[in-house]
């Protein structure tokens, strides 16, 4: 894996992470009824960097963003929070898995083979 590979892994790892983090916020105070939610936005930018190299990609940060209420409805829905929880973990499961068989091969070689 060359180091660019590695550091969109690990910078998409630290934008899931916050991901992961901003819908436990937005479960536990769904309850709130001026509680707007809160979004983590990183992907866009993470692949527009990606075109760039590795100082653009180093320089990317994910943040969290306020959802704007549209109406008087709930702002949070459980179900979807949880959808979003389910796709992420998903997400970052495949990364770490992704990095483990790296790591696998790379000491592999390292051993020359030998277990």
């Amino acid at each position: 894996m060359d180091a660019l590979s590695a550091l969109l892994i690990t910078k998409a790892l630290d934008g899931l992470s916050m991901r992961a983090s901003a819908i436990a916020q937005n479960i536990a105070n769904s309850g709130s009824p001026s509680y707007s939610p809160l979004r983590v936005s990183f992907e866009g930018e993470l692949r527009n960097a990606a075109s760039m190299g590795a100082d653009a990609v180093e320089k990317v940060e994910p943040r969290f963003l306020r959802e704007v209420a549209q109406s008087g409805d709930a702002q949070v829905r459980l179900d979807l929070e949880m959808a979003g929880a389910s796709q992420n973990a998903m997400r970052y499961a495949a990364l770490v898995d992704v990095l483990s068989r790296q790591m696998q091969i790379t000491r592999l070689a390292v051993s020359g083979g030998r277990q």
